[in-house]
């Protein structure tokens, strides 16, 4: 993987041990207090900074020195991101991603860990307690759930099935989605505001999702998930073809089961590169 052989298997106790601990005997019994806002339309609750604090704890020991860029603390700092362009290996930590689906009693939040390799994404660990699931891969290495290997994904369906998360999307692609006459081998896929990533690329990995559009895409978000739909044979890519980096600093995603299916939904969508 790097100069740096990772414990895949501790990465793995680790997130589901953070889960165990910290997210499920929170969920759906948040007290009063435990929730605030951290922005327009996001929400925090304790259980974010709790398990964040245990993950950067935990993935300092199994690797020293190997720097640890969580969601809240980027928040705080978000000259943090440098860091995924500059170290030669870096964490990315998603300690609660879904909390607004958290907050509502949705069982669709994760656990999210990757790991970035000279600015690419070369490992993610999934972890969705609620449903029992924990999703980990590696570059060359195959995607797993639960231990067991996955296989890998086959043609897609018409027509195809997955959403569009429209809420951090620019204005121009918005508005172009939304005044286009969807293809009829589009007309499956939803226009949501958000998409939870975690539980998201767990479902186009399992195919049972086809195609996911992101416009924001913080690292933590997406490096676990791009890692694991690579690995079982799909494309992560921005509107214009290039394969997604978490350092390059571009917005836009377009997850597809394969490169002739993404080329279909971005010139279906009118997505601009």
């Amino acid at each position: 993987m790097s100069r740096t052989r990772i414990d895949t298997d501790a990465v793995t106790a680790l997130v589901e041990r953070v889960a165990r601990e910290i997210v499920t005997p929170r969920f759906r019994s948040l007290a009063q207090g435990e929730v605030s806002v951290k922005g327009v339309g996001d929400v925090v609750t304790i259980v974010d900074t709790q398990a964040e604090a245990a993950l950067i704890e935990g993935l300092t020991a199994i690797a020293p020195g190997v720097p640890v860029i969580g969601e809240e603390a980027t928040a705080a700092d978000a000259g943090r991101l440098a860091v995924l362009a500059a170290a030669p290996l870096a964490w990315v930590v998603d300690p609660l991603d879904g909390t607004r689906a958290f907050v509502e009693g949705s069982p669709d939040h994760a656990v999210m860990v990757g790991l970035v390799a000279d600015g690419e994404a070369v490992a993610g660990w999934i972890c969705l307690p609620a449903h029992g699931l924990t999703y980990v891969a590696e570059r060359g290495a195959g995607g797993y759930r639960n231990g067991v290997r996955l296989s890998p994904l086959g043609s897609p369906p018409d027509p195809l099935r997955g959403g569009v998360a429209s809420g951090w999307m620019s204005a121009a692609d918005r508005e172009a989605i939304l005044a286009r006459a969807m293809p009829a081998d589009l007309a499956g896929l939803s226009l949501e505001a958000r998409i939870w990533a975690g539980h998201a690329y767990a479902q186009v990995a399992s195919g049972a999702v086809d195609i996911l559009v992101y416009g924001r895409t913080w690292p933590w978000d997406h490096v676990p998930g791009a890692v694991l739909v690579r690995e079982v044979g799909g494309v992560v890519r921005r509107f214009d073809g290039a394969t997604y980096r978490p350092s390059d600093g571009a917005s836009g995603l377009l997850v597809a089961p394969d490169e002739a299916t993404f080329r279909r939904v971005r010139d279906g969508l009118g997505l601009q590169g």
